[in-house]
């Protein structure tokens, strides 16, 4: 599944200054946020007739040549310069607040920090940021007497004068002094410790090159591995095993390589010609195995690998039946497999033996209210993590020996979790051991490291993101709420607010935050900038609206293709929700969302532009139609349907059906002569699951078409993708930008003396 929701990034200040700009008594407007008559005019974009026929419906899309798939045309280049000039211009009044904004945002950071290290063999790695640096060093330390040292929730690296040195292994920082954009998303260490596989992109694209090198001395080995997935793993010491794209970037091909080997050369383990599936890959928590892993919306199946025989290729482990999807974990002589189908939605756990993945043992039952997320593995143990009403659970399982029989699972410890709403994430864990770690947060509660034992059930804290500035927990309330949807369903809304500036009778601004496709589980996260916003009086509140999987598996079903608008009515009951139980009223309602959130964006603006004052649409997928109907546009056809499940996320709209529904939500289609809030609209020149030319085609027929005076702008990052920019302070710098823009619309920025 992508995660179309990338970067958490937070940040910080500790400014003298930062009681007048924070305090929401102390604001006053520096510049009118009604009326851009006195900035320059913004471009006109020019109007190039291109007619689109289908099913006797005739669209014309006067902006289609806003696409160019080199990004090299003079043309293009130049209207997109033109809209960021003119977002300059219109924000260039507030420019010196947004500066102190980012000071104040990156002042909240500890920008020299070291992550949890983690146990892999005789080492600790870990990853350090250094104070004014933008990017990682990847560490290790030998682990002391490390076959006298069990892994223990209590275990610490050692970091005195007279134990191991630190050995950076690779620095971000220096590598990416050549590239404008930088980002590594994969960093693996060889079974034997003596060599690391990256995955590098530099442009922004997600078309990734693999570079080896050697641990201790950083040289290179080998040539690089060049247009590639970020999906790469050892087998063994010298063999990778990796995936490459076809021309609409959708993975299709899994490789052996072997070291010292030309790429060209290596052999290809398997190809799917499917165009509507796509191919992922891991290695099981025992190392033992890798998994090759074919999906499309519906439908998953599964091919091992022996990693120490990968020459001998795939063996099927799940075969390939509509509707039937599953994913695999290794543990001694059994596979442990996660099915859902049709009828076990929620899906249930299955064990077989290795030697015979025919014969499955239930080990979970499907629940129709319980949804399985994921398992981690271990030696002697299992824990599940699972969703209950919309909320992350984990359950630890003691696992009978290896060579033991396992025909059931004895009853699972809960960990319990404090705050009302959360989120919980696995973390790497040493499979030969009891440990289990996670990571915790909340709306108020800073991201959290945990070790837990699953024998004695002893918690340790590992590590809490430090928050500079006098940040105080306690100062802030988290709720949950649920809003009524048009059609009767309860809808789940987390909110967070500081008690001592809030007045909660429809005075307080509000930021409402959506995203709803995928399936994908917007649970409530801390962001440290996002103080920025609670600390000037804001509540802030996230939407977990049908289309995404917060509910379990159903909920996902029930907004998606032919249901797809419960996404945009559901967030839109919970906007009206909000307003009338007197959280906020339409003058200081902002609304938020990125990518598939940003269709959400462009489509609840059309539908009910009234309720919002103020809308950031991030690299939104607003021209849902056109681009569906295109297929050598990448994700293209892997949002299809099976041929014979009508069960995917947008629909085939070259049936007519599926397009005319999908017509009547698609933001670019349907935009009218109307009043619309204040919008600003991101876009990434390089972005490959959102072309440019969407959100720069919804801002010009907007541009175009609406009635109002309100800001409408655009800011297109040539040197970005999907993400935005790479490195952690261009991040917050951009997350100052976004919050400046709101505090502009809603009248709430101070005005600065010309000292600070």
């Amino acid at each position: 599944m992508w995660r179309l929701f990338n970067s958490r990034s937070l940040l910080v200040t500790a400014l003298s200054l930062s009681a007048s700009l924070s305090s929401p008594n102390t604001l006053r407007s520096m510049s009118s946020s009604s009326s851009t008559d006195t900035m320059r005019s913004p471009p006109a974009a020019k109007k190039v007739e291109h007619r689109m026929e289908m099913f006797g419906d005739v669209r014309v899309d006067n902006y289609y040549w806003l696409r160019d798939d080199s990004r090299t045309s003079p043309e293009v280049l130049s209207y997109l310069q033109q809209e960021n000039a003119y977002t300059d211009s219109v924000l260039s009044g507030t420019k010196q607040f947004e500066d102190q904004l980012f000071k104040e945002i990156r002042g909240r950071i500890k920008e020299d920090d070291v992550s949890v290290p983690y146990r892999q063999g005789p080492y600790y790695y870990y990853t350090r940021n250094l104070e004014g640096k933008e990017y990682l060093q990847h560490c290790r330390r030998l682990i002391p007497n490390h076959d006298m040292t069990p892994c223990s929730v209590h275990d610490t690296m050692p970091t005195g004068p007279d134990d191991p040195p630190e050995h950076v292994i690779l620095d971000e920082n220096i590598k990416a002094q050549e590239h404008g954009f930088y980002s590594i998303q994969a960093f693996k260490v060889s079974p034997n410790h003596k060599l690391v596989a990256y995955a590098e992109d530099t442009k922004g694209d997600e078309i990734y090159t693999v570079h080896v090198i050697d641990v201790e001395i950083g040289a290179p080995v080998g040539k690089p591995l060049t247009s590639v997935t970020c999906d790469v793993e050892w087998a063994n010491d010298d063999t990778l095993v990796y995936i490459t794209m076809d021309e609409i970037l959708r993975p299709d091909k899994v490789w052996l390589h072997k070291l010292g080997t030309d790429q060209s050369s290596d052999i290809c383990l398997y190809h799917e010609k499917d165009d509507t599936f796509s191919i992922d890959l891991q290695k099981s928590e025992s190392q033992e195995f890798l998994f090759v892993g074919s999906e499309n919306k519906i439908t998953r199946f599964i091919f091992f690998i022996d990693a120490s025989k990968p020459e001998d290729g795939l063996k099927v482990l799940t075969p390939h039946v509509v509707g039937i999807a599953s994913w695999a974990k290794h543990r001694g002589n059994h596979f442990f497999i996660i099915r859902r189908s049709e009828e076990f939605f929620n899906s249930e756990l299955l064990a077989c033996p290795v030697d015979d993945v025919s014969v499955t043992t239930p080990l979970i039952p499907h629940r129709e209210r319980i949804k399985i997320q994921d398992t981690c593995l271990f030696a002697n143990h299992l824990a599940v993590y699972e969703r209950e009403n919309g909320l992350p659970k984990v359950i630890a399982y003691h696992l009978p020996a290896v060579d033991e029989p396992l025909t059931s699972l004895e009853d699972g410890r809960a960990i319990d979790f404090i705050d009302p709403v959360y989120t919980v994430d696995s973390a790497q864990s040493e499979f030969n051991s009891s440990i289990l770690r996670f990571s915790y947060s909340s709306l108020r509660t800073p991201d959290s490291v945990y070790d837990y034992d699953m024998n004695t059930g002893t918690f340790v804290v590992k590590k809490i993101e430090t928050v500079l500035g006098g940040f105080d927990a306690s100062e802030y309330v988290t709720e949950r709420k649920w809003a009524t949807a048009s059609d009767g369903t309860q809808v789940p809304i987390s909110i967070v607010y500081r008690k001592n500036l809030v007045n909660l009778d429809g005075s307080d601004p509000l930021l409402l935050y959506g995203y709803g496709s995928y399936e994908v589980c917007i649970d409530p996260w801390f962001k440290a900038s996002r103080l920025s916003l609670l600390d000037r009086g804001f509540i802030f509140a996230i939407a977990h609206i049908r289309g995404g999987g917060e509910m379990g598996r159903q909920w996902y079903e029930n907004g998606k293709y032919l249901k797809k608008m419960n996404t945009f009515t559901d967030f839109i009951a919970c906007a009206e929700y909000l307003i009338e139980q007197r959280y906020c009223s339409k003058e200081k309602l902002c609304i938020e969302g990125r990518s598939a959130g940003g269709l959400l964006m462009g489509s609840v603006l059309n539908m009910r532009p009234d309720l919002f004052k103020v809308a950031f649409a991030g690299v939104p997928f607003v021209d849902a139609l056109t681009t569906m109907l295109d297929p050598t546009i990448p994700l293209t056809t892997s949002e299809w349907e099976a041929s014979f499940f009508p069960l995917e996320e947008w629909g085939d709209p070259r049936k007519e059906e599926f397009y005319h529904y999908m017509k009547a939500y698609s933001p670019v289609d349907n935009i009218k002569a109307q009043n619309y809030p204040h919008i600003l609209v991101t876009a990434g020149l390089h972005d490959p699951r959102v072309m440019y030319s969407e959100p720069a085609k919804f801002v010009a027929k907007l541009r175009e078409t609406k009635t109002d005076n309100n800001m409408l702008l655009l800011k297109c990052e040539f040197g970005a993708g999907h993400s935005s920019k790479s490195g952690r302070f261009e991040k917050l710098q951009e997350q100052a930008f976004i919050y400046t823009f709101i505090l502009k619309a809603l009248d709430m920025i101070p005005e600065l003396s010309s000292s600070l």
